[in-house]
């Protein structure tokens, strides 16, 4: 199996670090960001990698090179030129992909111990094109699912913005946790071209394929989105 990760993000939350350096190397308890990702998915024999790059991509790839992958198989994905979001950046790494069986997405500046194995078991038992781990925690920015975990919507609290794929009563609102499973037919069914969030994508295709939120709450997860969060990082990540 294959995995991606996310790293190309300007991380402009994560000032100053990010002003000379790519988030997905900032350090928590002495490892990147990016080394426990790699590190993680090796807990479930997952060692062939995309990377894709654009802030610093330069320190990004020599630390790679430096360290030989963590273990890994690292391929990366170059976005310098264009910085894609997450939904341009994983049709742009379509060819390093490409499979006969799923693969897996994360995103470099969240970590958690959430069960790639329990996720992978969840989607197979839902005959799902995507899954993605979720959970109640808070965020002002949730994903809405019905009674069978089924995705229908996305609301914005702060902004009151709510985006309906499916109309059904009683959706619960869920936090996004940036691991997701694909099957290889998404590349084929993604409307978006360019720029743009995968989350434009799930939203687009929820009313016809079957997307499901595969609940993990209890899990250790944190968004290192800001330099306060590493703290927070260190104490459940050793």
């Amino acid at each position: 199996m294959k995995a991606m990760i996310f790293a190309a993000g300007l991380g402009t939350r994560f000032k100053p670090w990010t002003d000379s350096h790519p988030k997905a190397l900032a350090l928590i308890n002495e490892k990147s960001l990016l080394q426990r990702n790699i590190e993680y998915l090796q807990q479930y024999g997952i060692s062939e990698v995309v990377i894709n790059v654009h802030h610093f991509a330069g320190q990004v790839i020599s630390a790679v090179k430096e360290n030989n992958g963590w273990g890994s198989n690292i391929s990366i994905s170059d976005e310098t030129n264009e910085l894609l979001e997450t939904g341009g950046g994983l049709l742009k790494a379509k060819e390093l992909l490409n499979g006969n069986e799923p693969f897996i997405t994360l995103n470099a500046d969240f970590l958690t111990n959430l069960n790639i194995d329990h996720l992978l078991a969840f989607h197979k038992q839902k005959s799902a094109l995507i899954s993605f781990g979720i959970s109640n925690r808070k965020s002002s920015r949730n994903f809405l699912f019905d009674e069978n975990s089924r995705l229908c919507g996305w609301r914005n609290s702060s902004t009151g913005e709510e985006r309906i794929s499916i109309e059904k009563p009683h959706l619960k609102a869920m936090a996004y946790s940036c691991v997701v499973v694909f099957e290889q037919s998404i590349f084929e069914l993604i409307p978006q071209r360019g720029k743009f969030s995968l989350v434009d994508t799930y939203l687009s295709l929820a009313a016809k394929y079957p997307i499901y939120g595969y609940d993990h709450s209890g899990d250790k997860l944190v968004d290192v989105g800001k330099p306060e969060s590493v703290a927070i990082a260190e104490k459940l990540f050793l």
